[in-house]
């Protein structure tokens, strides 16, 4: 089957969301969302310490990998930033060589209706969500108004089907998000349903941190235990 020959997926940098629900589901409370409540998740930026980050990363990249044929993100603002910021570390003339987009399906999973509550406002709108989310199981259920973790899954691979000719042999950065770069493991690495939703809870995605995979010579794509998120300690998420 065609495809990259190098594949980096990396989560973006730090977001101001990121920053202010450390890590929850839920906000704690009202005055953490004011300034952002009004903020479309794809206008959602990064922080100071986010664009740092992203640029130290960036320096990381370039000493691993040298130059990329392909950088794409998703479209939100928080990839867009993270891609620039990334970019920086290579010279001008190595980035004019680098074809820049972006793709739909590698946006955001969407949170749904729910997307701006605090933990007391969505257990008063969804009185039956915490039991419906224990019996179904994080990869299967679907917030209120947004996509399960499956939604995203199915996504991830038309995204994979139909970019394989245009990314045939060729070295590809993806800048994305955090359930999607997940959904990009569960194909390429196999997962079964049972352990998609082992992983979410086990395995968190830092922001910046990256997996990346190398076509081997039966023309898969095999993942390399050299990727950051193998070697630093768990962030906020």
């Amino acid at each position: 089957m065609p495809g990259p020959q190098l594949l980096v997926i990396i989560r973006h940098a730090e977001s101001a969301r990121n920053a202010a629900k450390t890590g929850k589901v839920f906000f704690n409370d009202t005055d953490q969302i004011d300034e952002l409540r009004t903020v479309p998740d794809h206008e959602n930026p990064l922080t100071t310490a986010g664009h740092a980050k992203a640029r130290a990363t960036g320096l990381e990249l370039r000493e691993m990998f040298g130059t990329f044929d392909v950088v794409m993100h998703s479209g939100y603002r928080r990839t867009r930033e993270t891609m620039a910021a990334l970019l920086e570390a290579w010279t001008e003339e190595a980035r004019a060589a680098m074809q820049t987009t972006h793709h739909l399906l590698l946006r955001e999973r969407d949170g749904g209706y729910a997307f701006n509550f605090t933990e007391s406002e969505a257990a008063a709108a969804f009185p039956w969500l915490q039991e419906y989310w224990r019996v179904n199981g994080p990869f299967f259920s679907r917030p209120p108004g947004g996509e399960s973790l499956a939604d995203v899954a199915q996504r991830v691979h038309q995204f994979m089907e139909s970019t394989a000719a245009a990314l045939d042999s060729k070295r590809v950065l993806l800048v994305t998000h955090g359930g999607t770069l997940r959904m990009f493991r569960y194909w390429l690495e196999g997962w079964t349903y049972d352990e998609a939703a082992r992983n979410w809870h086990a395995a968190p995605v830092p922001n910046c941190s990256f997996v990346t995979y190398e076509r081997n010579g039966d023309g898969v794509l095999v993942r390399k235990a050299d990727s950051i998120q193998d070697r630093q300690a768990p962030s906020r998420q």
